[in-house]
Parts: C-alpha cells; structure tokens; sequence
C-alpha cells in the first residue's frame, strides 16, 4: 500500500480537480444564459488550462520536496563524515524515544549504522523514503491525466444533455462521480470509504453552487 501514496495523491487530486472545475466551469457559463456551443468551448478551454496547471503545480511542487529533500541528505552525509559518534547517539535516542531500552537502542544504532549509516539515518531521522516519494515527472503526468479524465465527465454530459437540463444533469452526475471518486481515493489509502465520499461530494456541491450562483447573478450570456 505505502509504494502508491506518492502518486496516487496526484491521481485523486488530479481527477478530482477535473471534475471539480470543469462541472463548476460549466454550470456557472450555462446558468449565465449561453448556448450549448459556447459552454462546450468553456469547458474544452477549461480542460486544457486546467491539466497544464495541474502538470506545472505537481512538478514545480514535488520538485521543491525533492530538492530540499537531497540537501537533508548531503548534510547528513556531511555530518556522518565529520562526527560519526554524534550521529551514532543521535540516531540512539531516536530508537530511545520510540520506546526501546538505552542498551537495546544502541545496539540497533550500532549494527543499522555498520549496515548503512545513511539509510538508517535518512529513514529514522530524516523521514525520507523512497517508497512513499513521488517523481516530479510522473506526478505532473497522471496529475495531467487524471485532470483530464475528470474534466470530460460533465463535458460528455453537457455535449449530449437536453439543452433546458443541462446545468441540473451535469450537477447530479458530477456529485455521483465525486461520491465514488472519493470512495475510491479512501478505500485505496485504506481510509473510510463514506468519509472519504462525503468529504469530496460536500466540497464539489459548494463549488458548483458557488458558480452557477454567480452565472445566474451576472446573467450574461457569452453568445
């Protein structure tokens, strides 16, 4: 389970995204007055913006994790060259603090540090794990996927919804979507199921309500 969390943070994030704005997008632009062909091109143009945003914020943010990540490790690489004891007893009362005895604890610190001083260090001390550790690339590509995922589910409905129902079938598909996207993203990362759903069925209503209480308050129409 824990080698997928750095990617499938992105996943749901991204898909969740997707279906958050675009459905959102949408709805406010048809509850403005426009035609279908106009809400399609919002919603196509919103798509596009959105799935590149998405790449970019992932990369630019894993890549600032990663980066601050290495100078933790050339630090600790510096400092277990410079003063190996005092790392030997740092690394010691971590295993103290975790619940061991003084004399088990130095014993752990002494055969992980013959092993791999590094390792141990950047693991017990650090944090840093390679198992849980997203690649810029690979989150900025299934961020961009899963966005774009997300977004064609209310543009497929406005495309072929009736033209008078448009904004409600997008709203009750959208909510369904994001009841099971968020059940899914729980049952995944091993959370509970009805929370996760709730939570992201909850966030998704406001945001829709939210726009389509503008459109309609603006009531411009882009045709």
């Amino acid at each position: 389970m824990v080698h997928r969390i750095g990617w499938l943070r992105a996943a749901v994030l991204g898909a969740n995204d997707g279906l958050v704005s675009t459905a959102s997008l949408v709805i406010g632009v048809a509850a403005a007055g426009s035609a279908r062909p106009e809400i399609l091109i919002a919603g196509l143009a919103g798509l596009v913006a959105g799935a590149m945003s998405m790449a970019a914020g992932e990369y630019v943010s894993v890549s600032s994790q990663t980066d601050a990540e290495r100078a933790d490790i050339r630090r600790e690489t510096m400092e277990l060259k410079d003063a190996p004891e005092v790392e030997l007893d740092e690394l010691t009362r971590i295993y103290v603090e975790r619940g061991l005895d003084e004399g088990l604890a130095r014993q752990v610190a002494t055969r992980l540090t013959q092993m791999d001083a590094l390792a141990a260090h950047r693991r017990d001390e650090l944090g840093i794990s390679d198992t849980v550790t997203a690649h810029p690339i690979q989150a900025a590509i299934v961020s961009a996927l899963t966005f774009a995922v997300g977004a064609v589910v209310p543009l497929i409905v406005a495309a072929v919804a009736p033209s008078g129902q448009i904004t409600t079938i997008i709203a009750g598909t959208t909510l369904f979507a994001l009841a099971v996207l968020g059940g899914l993203g729980a049952s995944a990362g091993g959370a509970p199921v009805l929370t996760g759903a709730v939570r992201v069925t909850f966030w998704g209503a406001l945001a829709m309500a939210a726009t389509a209480a503008a459109g309609a308050l603006f009531g411009v129409s882009l045709s």
